[in-house]
């Protein structure tokens, strides 16, 4: 016959028990770490957190007379054998008004390389405020053995940056990107 808990002595229903127990917080806390990349992504995305820029479908109705000067960087992972630059050192829009810029990447091997870049913009308050309409940035990207390309970033400053106390000493903006190698 078969012992049921009730016919287990107590210190081995507490072992039991606190088994179940570690068993639980083990896979609820395994949940939680795969969880946590794409939650910190939206929370990131949803607050511009870190620099994180926003994307917008439309561009706003709205052009104020607002001057902010967009800086451009490209860095590339020492894994990924590219050449990766802005094709213009910096912009200036008006808050609300269509940005446009330029990168070049170059594929410098023998073979299709594929690539991922992520970004994030300065001072890192600004992240909020800083939308992409159209982005390479939204996609991977393969370039083929030594391939060269431009690629675009169509981008608008919100034009409620004008209502943010804490905006009004921002006369400028870096869009950094890091291209890293996926395959």
């Amino acid at each position: 016959m078969g012992q049921g808990d009730s016919d287990l002595p107590m210190s081995q229903k507490k072992k039991k028990h606190t088994g179940i127990i570690l068993g639980v917080l083990a896979v609820g806390m395994l949940g939680m770490a795969y969880a946590s990349v794409p939650l910190y992504r939206i929370f990131c995305q949803k607050t511009g957190y870190g620099g994180t820029t926003q994307v917008a479908p439309t561009l706003p109705d709205v052009i104020t007379n607002r001057l902010v000067t967009v800086r451009f960087n490209a860095d590339v992972n020492r894994d990924l054998p590219w050449e990766f630059k802005p094709l213009q050192k910096e912009v200036t829009v008006r808050a609300g008004e269509q940005g446009f810029a330029l990168y070049r990447a170059k594929n410098k091997t023998d073979k299709a390389i594929y690539g991922m870049s992520t970004y994030n913009v300065t001072p890192d308050k600004a992240g909020v405020y800083f939308n992409k309409v159209e982005c390479f940035c939204f996609i991977e990207q393969k370039l083929e053995a030594h391939q060269e390309v431009d690629m675009p970033v169509l981008f608008f400053i919100d034009p409620e940056i004008e209502n943010d106390p804490k905006m009004k000493d921002v006369k400028s903006i870096t869009l950094s990107y890091t291209f890293f190698r996926l395959r």
